[in-house]
């Protein structure tokens, strides 16, 4: 069956549609317009300007999650009569499945990767899109929209919820709340307030009623959340029924998840979200705990890399933020040689070193925000050095830490000062560490 816009969007589909951003986001959109026979032109801040003369060629503009809404080109697009859109918007209008969205300031990734696994190990055909790098634009283009029997599970970030109005999902799973992206939100009732629009954008059933989703049983629907994000709920004020409330923190173990990556915290939270929804959807759990045993994390997500002179060496790349960190921590039990910092996204540096103080035996900076973190640990008596390369930093680490001492990378902030991405910081912090040998120390 081929893809056919709706009414309210046709018209400006006849013209050029301006897409903004030249990355995942913006590839997908513009294969899934070419889907549609329209065509897709790409604004990007490297390659093609958006001018006033080129907002007047088009009706309709497609956006990456990196633009915020008052990006000057939205606010020129905006102002000549373009309708704006996110690339989840596109996507939504589109796909003929149903929708489950996965949030969270950590953990979304690698739930949004557990549930399609644990989907297709009973023959659902799921896929992983949004934030986990798979464009949903782009798999609504390659399936011509899909079915309604196959199911889009959507990791969504604050940068993509908050400016949604077509997107819907049949479900949302909210893992966690903790400051992050403070740099482009304002402050953390923003953060806040900008997941909880994709809240609003889930078909939440009524109390008492069944919300059936057409793959599963008579549930399945509506928004399931974890311990913290009750908390902010309760916190600015936010509506409390309607919502499955998951006790996710400090619960005890489960002696059938042992040997898998769920076993123990912070991803024990993560498994707690999914069964809650498999057992409301009607799936028997004793599926979703043989999926958990056949399940492996994705790299850079709290891994041990190597042994070396008795100390064992951990790649916790992917840890962007405060909490993650402190979730990391939480896993050693005696205290650990960190290296830690990066670019800055906001937040409370002081409240963070103050919480970690206990947790680190010294703590090896990196990054722009070093200088300001050594100020903080030098305050709250945290022992540390300053080191220009990541290369100094795994030398410094191996020089300090003891037998039986683990060295964790866990940067807390953003790669994009020192590196192409998480993954190539993760990556080479591995190589790093596994080529240590017989190099010489400080």
């Amino acid at each position: 069956m081929p893809l056919t816009a709706p009414d309210s969007l046709a018209p400006s589909l006849a013209h050029p549609v301006a897409i903004f951003g030249g990355g995942v986001s913006g590839v997908g959109a513009c294969a899934l317009l070419a889907e549609l026979g329209a065509a897709g032109v790409i604004y990007d801040a490297k390659g093609t300007e958006f001018t006033a003369k080129a907002a007047s060629l088009h009706r309709l503009v497609i956006f990456s999650p990196g633009f915020p809404p008052e990006h000057p080109w939205l606010v020129l697009a905006r102002q000549a009569g373009c309708e704006c859109l996110a690339e989840l918007d596109l996507a939504s209008v589109f796909w003929r499945g149903t929708v489950i969205a996965v949030t969270g300031t950590n953990g979304k990734t690698t739930l949004t990767e557990f549930l399609t696994h644990a989907l297709r190990s009973i023959g659902r055909d799921a896929r992983s899109v949004g934030n986990v790098g798979h464009s949903f634009a782009q798999a609504v283009a390659e399936s011509n929209g899909g079915t309604s029997e196959q199911i889009a599970v959507c990791e969504v970030s604050s940068f993509q919820a908050e400016t949604l109005k077509h997107f819907r999902a049949s479900a949302t799973l909210w893992t966690n709340i903790a400051e992050d992206h403070l740099e482009r939100h304002p402050g953390l009732e923003s953060y806040f307030n900008a997941k909880w629009n994709l809240v609003l954008h889930t078909r939440v059933p009524a109390t008492g009623t069944a919300h059936p989703l057409p793959f599963v049983g008579a549930r399945g629907g509506g928004v399931f959340a974890g311990s913290s994000v009750r908390r902010f709920a309760e916190r600015y004020g936010r509506p409390l029924t309607g919502i499955e409330w998951v006790a996710t923190e400090h619960q005890p173990t489960n002696p059938r998840l042992a040997g898998t990556v769920f076993a123990d915290y912070p991803q024990r939270e993560n498994y707690l979200l999914a069964e809650a929804w498999w057992r409301a959807a009607g799936l028997p759990v004793e599926q979703l705990e043989l999926a958990a045993k056949r399940f492996d994390l994705g790299r850079h997500r709290l891994a041990l890399v190597v042994e070396r002179d008795g100390a064992t060496y951990w790649n916790d790349s992917k840890a962007t933020n405060f909490h993650a960190v402190e979730a990391a921590l939480e896993r050693f039990t005696t205290p650990v040689v960190l290296i830690a910092g990066g670019k800055a996204k906001g937040g409370d540096l002081a409240g963070f070193v103050h919480r970690i103080a206990p947790r680190v035996a010294h703590v090896v900076l990196i990054g722009e925000t070093s200088e300001e973190l050594a100020f903080h640990c030098a305050a709250f008596r945290v022992a540390h050095t300053r080191c220009s390369t990541l290369e100094d930093a795994v030398r410094r680490a191996a020089e300090l830490a003891e037998p039986g001492d683990h060295v964790l990378l866990s940067p807390g902030f953003a790669s994009f000062d020192m590196f192409r991405s998480y993954a190539d910081r993760g990556e080479q912090f591995e190589q790093l560490a596994r080529n240590l040998g017989d190099a010489p120390k400080f």
